[in-house]
């Protein structure tokens, strides 16, 4: 099994969805060394602080999914996390010493050694430190190929008063909120906006005021080439290439 690989002219930067979680189980170093070794421009990720203040990732607020013990990741310590036992969709396998939930430096060392930019997720929890997450990316030297996602303008204003040059997109799902154009003006955002909402409308508002777009999460290579006419910056995927 490998990767689709899509077909167009003005191919957008691909970005890989919690690691090339169409091949290996998703927001683990397997998945993102099966990045790391692709042509993707990006690796995508989402982060959580456990109840001990250590940076763990996974996608979900509880393993219940991906794990035998069903715990809430933010309620848990990392040491508990990291002794789960992960359950691997693609082979069944449970004893691979490398599904387990990874750190964020880990995660960062991976993207650093593959030359490849870091696409954080930073969610709506409450309980991210965003000053104590810049200084572990600065203290592992990756701050200058970072991408920070995030559906909280109050976090990514942070985050550009913080950074002035660094990249921000501001994550939604179909529907914008109203005032949108004017706040990814103001603090030089760019839009990572769900594929069925976007428009051509859209894109070109966003791209007549110097706006970037990344679409997720798209699998389906028709409707990635589809996106690329179009001319979109950036595409999410979790096994397109």
């Amino acid at each position: 099994m490998n990767t689709i690989k899509i077909c167009t002219e003005n191919k957008p930067l691909m970005i890989a969805h919690q690691g090339c979680s169409g091949l290996e189980l998703g927001n683990t170093n397997a998945a993102f060394i099966a990045a790391g070794n692709r042509s993707y421009f990006g690796i995508e990720t989402d982060v959580h602080r456990t109840i001990d203040g250590k940076y763990i990732l996974f996608h979900d607020k509880t393993t219940t999914r991906l794990a035998i013990d069903d715990l809430e990741i933010e309620k848990s310590t990392f040491d508990t996390l990291r002794k789960l036992t992960l359950l691997n969709k693609y082979s069944g396998e449970k004893d691979r010493a490398d599904l387990v939930l990874p750190s964020l430096s880990e995660y960062l060392s991976i993207c650093q050694h593959y030359e490849k930019t870091a696409v954080l997720d930073m969610g709506i929890s409450n309980s991210l430190d965003l000053d104590e997450i810049c200084e572990i990316i600065e203290q592992e030297k990756c701050l200058d190929n970072v991408l920070f996602l995030s559906g909280d303008f109050k976090r990514l204003i942070h985050l550009r008063d913080k950074y002035p040059n660094l990249p921000l997109q501001f994550l939604t799902n179909s529907k914008l909120p109203e005032n949108w154009l004017n706040m990814l003006k103001e603090y030089k955002l760019d839009l990572d906006m769900c594929h069925k909402g976007l428009t051509k409308e859209i894109l070109d508002l966003c791209h007549e005021n110097g706006i970037k777009v990344n679409v997720w999460t798209v699998d389906d290579k028709d409707r990635a080439e589809e996106l690329a006419a179009l001319g979109v910056d950036m595409i999410t995927t979790n096994i397109l290439e």
